[in-house]
């Protein structure tokens, strides 16, 4: 049987690094990577926070690490991406999945919050780039998926400073995709509506919010972390080595509605 038109989409063989790996859509990533046959770094706030992770990929079978990484301290960071290189020999695949968003109307947004959106996700997550992508360089080859939002493409009322450091994160993936195709890194984002986490469990519950997201999703229904980290997977696997510069949105149709 001909293998020539059978897309690949296993991960065997590759190293996968995960910021904000310890739940919710970093955790799914980080299951769904070692699953398909990945080796994993999995980034945390502190190595405790990755100890169940870490033991479970283990039990998948994969080798994994877990790494402190805190976004707003670079140091910390970089010593996160020499640890894990020097652990595995090389980072074949980082997916950037920090982030955060204090929500406020634009009127009432304070410098703390604008000054903490902008750091992690943002500064964080350029120089976390910036750090495995010197290792891409030197290798020759490297996958980067950012874990964007839709809210880059569309508007949320309380959220414009959110939404402006996803936009950002869209543009910052094209730049980056044309700058590194010479070193056969790609470079694309994914961006997720609402989706069902410990994060926006609470606010999900509220029956009239629940109905106002599910009103925008012609889907009909709430996204799981297993919805983003399929297209994850997708992205760092073999047969998307043609796709790069790309924004894949992961929200029901939301933004066509």
């Amino acid at each position: 049987m001909t293998t020539e038109f059978t897309p690949k989409f296993d991960l065997a063989g590759k190293v996968v690094l995960v910021t904000g790996a310890s739940r919710g859509i970093g955790r799914a990533c980080a299951l769904a990577c070692a699953g398909c046959g990945a080796d994993m770094i999995v980034g945390v706030r502190s190595k405790a926070d990755g100890a169940e992770l870490v033991a479970e990929i283990e039990r998948i079978g994969r080798r994994a690490l877990a790494v402190q990484m805190d976004l707003t301290d670079l140091a910390t960071m970089r010593a996160a991406v020499a640890e894990a290189h020097a652990a595995f020999g090389r980072i074949d695949v980082l997916v950037n999945n920090v982030g955060l968003g204090p929500e406020n109307l634009a009127e009432n947004v304070t410098e703390e919050d604008f000054d903490l959106t902008v750091n992690v996700n943002l500064k964080g997550t350029f120089f976390t780039t910036q750090a495995v992508g010197r290792l891409m360089i030197a290798q020759k080859s490297g996958r980067i998926i950012n874990i964007s939002s839709q809210a880059g493409t569309v508007t949320l009322k309380g959220e414009a400073i959110y939404c402006m450091s996803k936009a950002a994160i869209n543009h910052l993936t094209r730049c980056l995709a044309a700058e590194w195709a010479q070193h056969k890194i790609a470079v694309n984002s994914v961006a997720p509506t609402f989706i069902w986490t410990d994060g926006t469990r609470p606010s999900l519950a509220e029956p009239d919010f629940h109905a106002h997201v599910l009103g925008h999703i012609p889907l009909g229904r709430i996204g799981d972390p297993v919805d983003v980290a399929g297209t994850v997977v997708f992205l760092a696997s073999p047969a998307a080595s043609m796709i790069t510069g790309a924004n894949i949105l992961v929200d029901g149709g939301w933004s066509v509605a």
